[in-house]
């Protein structure tokens, strides 16, 4: 492999050139894979590599012709993999924020592949035949849903939170409850996006209880709007006391200025009747009489990422004019996955089955069991040699992380687990290798068990899960 003048006993004489490596016959077939300038980087990584090694280990580096071009070839394979991936939920939380929260239903997927693949109505406005407005492909949706006079979607509910603030009371002052001065993932609290937009907060009550006359008193003339922002991340229980929508409404109307309700999570039916807790929607605030209300696309609603403010008319036409609401708007994906999703709302009765979200917190124990029973029989014989055990075992998943936490439903997890104590510390490998299964399967490691949850598992993605885990067992054994 010498291929310069340097003397034999010098490790680095061992490296083939750049050159050599890309014309090697070896070479080709990557070259038409991965292109000559992306199999060049990795050629030069690895030659970087190991040279590297040859200065600390020298001649007891071992290398080959053959080692060094899998080397190349594994790199590039490496690169090639893409970041976003799926995975296997089966941590127990449904809208799980760090894995993409709401899964979109098949209506939002094929509306968004036509969306990115053909050229689409996003701002024409095909009566006119001239230019439109965005909003438009979901806004008569939106009215139609919530009772809202207008409507308009920005990125994210913080997007809507702090566009709102900045259109309507930047300057001046908004009023809210101190018990509602939040923070949601990521340190985002209430207070600072406040700070950001320009708008000054005006705390009131105390933590565990506000009243009426808290929010009368803290009027001034420089008051914009009063706030309510919905605690779905936590609860405070006990000694509490707070005021009513219809209350705050008639508060703002007697002193002229904005109600806004900030829902967060945010739904367009009543979750009740599908017997899970229940939640404020936003028709219900914008009936109790609020001018304005965020909510949020990927959680409860089960649609992408985005946040919507819906209400007044005269409110949203200034939130429109606001320059950032360029800046924050979205784009033809996520209004054409959103528009599906709110079609799907048109007809109630079918959302369990239609809306992946809603079909997976619908999900009984009973189902989730029966399911659990059939992979348990599929895989104890597996488990036979390898010092660990695997059974099905009753627990509760939550809906979301970021949203209603504390809402646990009842489901049934598999329970991969040590027969001994030095059997037990094979358990984070499992967990560790599931990880890094080619598709990663994410659990939980609980009392030194390893708890799978299988409440979002679908029955098509069973064999993966088997293939993960058998393969896991293969590594360890």
């Amino acid at each position: 492999m010498q291929t310069n003048n340097q003397p034999l006993d010098n490790p680095m004489a061992r490296l083939p050139s750049v050159d050599y490596l890309i014309q090697h016959p070896a070479s080709q077939k990557l070259q038409e894979v991965y292109g000559i300038p992306e199999l060049t980087k990795a050629i030069r990584i690895i030659l970087q590599e190991v040279r590297q090694a040859l200065m600390s280990q020298g001649s007891a580096l071992i290398l080959s012709e053959e080692s060094l071009l899998s080397q190349i070839e594994q790199r590039l394979v490496q690169r090639a993999e893409k970041k976003v991936k799926a995975v296997l939920n089966l941590t127990g939380t449904v809208l799980h924020t760090n894995l993409g929260r709401a899964v979109l239903p098949k209506e939002a997927v094929d509306a968004l592949t036509l969306a990115a693949s053909e050229a689409c109505i996003l701002e024409y406005d095909l009566g006119e035949g001239k230019r439109g407005d965005r909003d438009q492909l979901v806004e008569s949706l939106l009215c139609e849903l919530t009772g809202a006079e207008a409507a308009t979607v920005v990125n994210n509910n913080a997007a809507a939170v702090f566009l709102l603030l900045h259109a309507l009371s930047e300057k001046k002052e908004t009023i809210i409850s101190r018990g509602e001065l939040i923070e949601i993932g990521g340190s985002f609290r209430i207070p600072d996006i406040m700070k950001r937009a320009g708008a000054k907060l005006v705390e009131v009550g105390t933590t565990n209880r506000t009243h009426a006359k808290d929010f009368i008193e803290g009027i001034t003339s420089k008051t914009a709007m009063i706030m309510k922002v919905h605690t779905s991340n936590y609860a405070v229980q006990g000694f509490t006391a707070h005021v009513e929508d219809e209350v705050l409404a008639q508060i703002a109307k007697d002193h002229d200025i904005a109600y806004v309700v900030d829902l967060g999570s945010g739904n367009l039916v009543d979750m009740s009747l599908f017997g899970l807790p229940k939640e404020p929607t936003p028709m219900e605030a914008l009936k109790n009489g609020a001018h304005l209300v965020t909510f949020s696309g990927d959680k409860l609603l089960g649609g992408p990422q985005c946040g919507m403010i819906v209400g007044s008319k005269e409110l949203i036409a200034k939130i429109k004019k606001n320059p950032l609401k360029r800046m924050l708007r979205v784009s033809k994906l996520t209004l054409a996955a959103l528009e599906a999703v709110l079609h799907l709302y048109r007809n109630p009765a079918r959302l369990p089955e239609k809306l992946t979200v809603l079909g997976q917190l619908t999900r009984t124990r009973e189902n989730i069991s029966a399911q659990a029973s059939r992979l348990v029989s599929h895989l104890e014989g597996y488990f036979v040699d390898s010092n660990l055990a695997i059974s099905s075992q009753d627990v509760m998943s939550q809906i979301g992380s970021g949203s209603l936490p504390i809402d646990l439903l009842p489901s049934c997890a598999l329970v991969i687990s040590g027969n001994s104590k030095s059997a037990q510390k094979i358990v984070p490998r499992i967990e560790k290798l599931l990880r890094k299964a080619p598709v990663p399967v994410i659990g939980r490691i609980k009392e030194q068990q390893l708890i799978l949850d299988l409440r979002c598992l679908r029955e098509n993605q069973e064999e993966i899960l088997i293939s993960g885990i058998c393969n896991a067992l293969k590594e360890i054994s």
